[in-house]
């Protein structure tokens, strides 16, 4: 006999495996990480992480925590982390992602949106101020240094 656990979900493990060989049909919600090795067809929603092996292929809007791509993803995807595609990867389909790497031999082809969720234009603003106040004060050690 099978017991429920009410236990939450860790958005960092890994719970859901598509194996090679097989096929899913129809809407995929995880609320723990999810890797393909096999197919997909339909929506993925997860919590956690989606990862898409070299031999994985997801027909399927994704949207997850990040996203590692070294199959294939035709349709959108959508992270509030990174969107990495790796050498053997690609994606075919519009993203909207905060951070996005392709490797040498990735393939993206498609829109792309990021959006800097995690800075204010105050903050890119201070950023900026720092930076400089920093070169300015650097610039003006280095004479001292040089004239002393």
């Amino acid at each position: 006999m099978l017991s429920k656990k009410n236990k939450e979900m860790n958005p960092n493990q890994t719970d859901t495996l598509i194996g090679e060989g097989s096929t899913v049909e129809g809407n995929i919600k995880s609320q723990a990480g999810l890797r393909i090795e096999g197919k997909v067809t339909g929506d993925i929603e997860c919590t956690g992480d989606v990862t898409i092996g070299e031999k994985g292929s997801a027909h399927s809007n994704i949207k997850a925590r990040n996203v590692i791509n070294a199959g294939t993803i035709e349709g959108s995807v959508e992270s509030k982390g990174t969107l990495n595609v790796t050498s053997t990867g690609k994606v075919i389909g519009d993203i909207n992602v905060s951070s996005l790497i392709i490797a040498q031999g990735g393939i993206f082809q498609g829109s792309s949106t990021m959006e800097l969720k995690a800075y204010s234009p105050q903050k890119l603003e201070e950023d900026s101020s720092a930076k400089k106040n920093g070169k300015e004060k650097s610039a003006a050690s280095m004479q001292k240094a040089s004239s002393g």
